[in-house]
């Protein structure tokens, strides 16, 4: 009863919380490049720009498109007043064209000259359809768009893609499939991997993002459409589809993942709408933009990393943004503004003016703790080597590695550890960041155990992913880590930097597909299929592998790093039930000795 009494609380506190908003192999071998050590990196140089060509422009609105199958997919599109025709910039939306905002009507871009169409993903807004989001229809009538685009007489036949989050996922999947006129794609904080970078990071549910994403779908979805009065038929037949799915693929997907069904493991569902799998078969340029603190921090670069390596013209940039945030503070240091750098891309590509685009750094980041953006010559770090700190006794964090007699430390094991910290704020895309707990720590490291270094006697630099192996044991059948790095200043200010997570049953690690540095397991790569379930034994000591996602921060001298582990890390994760039954009420012991070293893995960048 106690357990059944424990998981109702947690399932109350989902309710009530603020939150409203082929497999392929992965390899993950670090490769240096021939820079020598200290060489500048490549500079932006001055922002590129050009004057307005138009002054207005003309609207159509509600144009629709028969897809393959006889779905009618509904667009609007943008053009300019003046002789065209006119290359294309697409963007294809769940979040319903009608919505006011530049992602649904660019007016820079149309009035340097291009005709600007959005398109209602099937099932979604204004189209007809069944919402699968990125299934293989989906994916399939991104490929039929860009090819009815090339054709129209409005257009000269070059297409472009551009667009944020959802907008920016199914670009990758519309450029793997090839379409005829497509030319380059400008996708914005994308992620990689559907199961490992939101759905069930670490094996937990994304309480946090998940029903705040479903949510926004469903309710732009029933928003009459605009053509209700002029095509009363085809508006209520696409409203009613719509109600009907409230029910169908949001509220099936939540469950199965709560529940401990399909979506709770890796496997076809979610290899199906990863576009890190399909990545071979993009061969168009691709600008990418991602965050920090973004949700898709751990994704964004691995796209980019892997387009890099098949020898296709792609760029990296990565802010101190969260998923709500992206672009803010831009132009900034020679840094010019989204929409710029998109102008400079397709201008490039598109309407093929010279703006040397491919100049463009190949990685530029921003640098928590220097509060200012670097370039460097690709990602991740060339010049990062790995470093191990270990945890002690006494909350130390050092480089020497403990002795036999050091003492673990204990922690419960509560499911709503975590509800306001750095972390609450990234995976409900900025809506806590307001609340001043989210910008430090100490809070939440009250229920932690916490491990420090002294002050450093110099700037530490990380770049990249980091790894956890930590030895635990727990009195319970299940275990949940949460493993944050901070940052703490002089004042005792612990800023959140990155964070990792890592269900004990979930703990196999495939070698080969993890990512080392120096003989180090810097990023480990877990199955998380049904398969690679592993049983937890009461009190027996595991070795838990935790990935820590991708961060670039300096710990300035006279800071201290810090590494805090928690059982849970709430709003943002839950177990599926039947893990979290496993796990509640139960003691968890972190170990810290000779015997079991635990220790993390840091890609440490030399000072210039």
């Amino acid at each position: 009863m106690r357990k059944v009494a424990l998981l109702l609380l947690v399932l109350l506190n989902i309710i009530i919380t603020p939150v409203l908003a082929n497999t392929t192999t992965i390899s993950k071998e670090n490769k240096m490049n021939d820079r020598p050590p200290g060489t500048p990196y490549q500079q932006w140089g001055e922002i590129y720009d050009r004057p307005e060509e138009y002054t207005s422009y003309t609207t159509k609105k509600d144009i629709f498109i028969t897809m393959r199958d006889g779905v009618v997919l509904a667009a609007d599109l943008h053009l300019p007043d003046g002789p065209g025709p006119f290359p294309v910039i697409l963007t294809q939306t769940p979040y319903n064209k009608n919505l006011s905002g530049s992602e649904n009507l660019n007016e820079y871009f149309i009035k340097r000259g291009y005709a600007h169409m959005v398109v209602d993903v099937r099932g979604t807004g204004t189209s007809q359809g069944s919402w699968d989001s990125f299934g293989l229809n989906e994916q399939q009538d991104g490929k039929e768009l860009v090819e009815w685009a090339a054709s129209q007489p409005w257009s000269d036949g070059n297409v472009g893609l551009y667009g944020s989050s959802y907008r920016g996922i199914n670009q990758l999947f519309t450029a793997a499939l090839q379409p005829e006129g497509l030319k380059a794609i400008f996708p914005v904080v994308p992620m990689a991997d559907m199961y490992r970078d939101i759905v069930m990071s670490g094996g937990m549910v994304n309480t946090g993002f998940i029903p705040l994403w479903l949510g926004l779908v469903t309710t732009t979805g029933l928003l009459p459409p605009t053509y209700t009065l002029s095509e009363p038929v085809l508006a209520s037949t696409v409203l009613l589809n719509h109600l009907g799915q409230t029910t169908d693929f949001p509220a099936s997907t939540l469950s199965s993942s709560i529940s401990g069904g399909e979506f709770a493991y890796d496997g076809p569902q979610a290899w199906t709408r990863s576009p890190y799998y399909i990545m071979d078969q993009v061969k168009v340029p691709a600008f990418f933009t991602g965050g920090l603190h973004d949700i898709f921090q751990r994704g964004t670069p691995l796209l980019y990393e892997k387009l890099k390596a098949k020898g296709v013209t792609t760029k990296l940039l990565i802010g101190n943004w969260t998923h709500g945030s992206y672009g803010s503070g831009l132009p900034a240091e020679n840094i010019p503004a989204l929409d710029q750098i998109a102008l400079r891309w397709f201008d490039q590509y598109l309407k093929n003016i010279k703006t040397d685009a491919e100049n463009i750094p190949n990685v530029t980041q921003f640098v928590l703790g220097e509060d200012q953006f670097q370039t460097q010559s690709e990602w991740p770090h060339p010049d990062a080597e790995a470093q191990k700190l270990y945890l002690r006794s006494g909350s130390l964090l050092t480089k020497e590695s403990p002795s036999y007699l050091e003492s673990p430390s204990t922690m419960l094991q509560e499911p709503i550890n975590g509800i306001c910290s750095g972390s609450s704020s990234q995976w409900t895309m900025g809506i806590l960041g307001p609340l001043p707990c989210t910008k430090d720590n100490r809070l939440t490291e009250l229920t932690e155990i916490t491990y420090t270094t002294p002050p450093v006697n110099q700037d530490l630099r990380i770049s990249g992913p980091i790894a956890a192996q930590i030895f635990a044991s727990t009195t319970a059948e299940e275990l949940v880590l949460s493993v944050r790095i901070t940052d703490v200043a002089p004042d005792g200010t612990s800023t959140e930097l990155t964070a990792g997570w890592l269900a004990a049953s979930h703990r196999y690690v495939d070698e080969e597909k993890s990512r080392h540095l120096n003989g180090m397991n810097i990023q480990p790569w877990h199955p998380f299929t049904k398969a690679a379930v592993m049983d937890v034994t009461p009190n027996k000591v595991m070795e838990l592998n935790v990935e820590i996602f991708p961060t670039n921060a300096v710990i300035k001298e006279g800071h201290r790093l810090r590494v805090a582990i928690g059982p849970s890390d709430f709003p943002h994760a839950m177990s599926p039930v039947p893990q979290l039954l496993n796990q509640l009420g139960g003691v968890a012991t972190i170990q810290n000795s000779k015997t079991y070293p635990s220790h993390i893995v840091l890609p440490v960048v030399p000072n210039p």
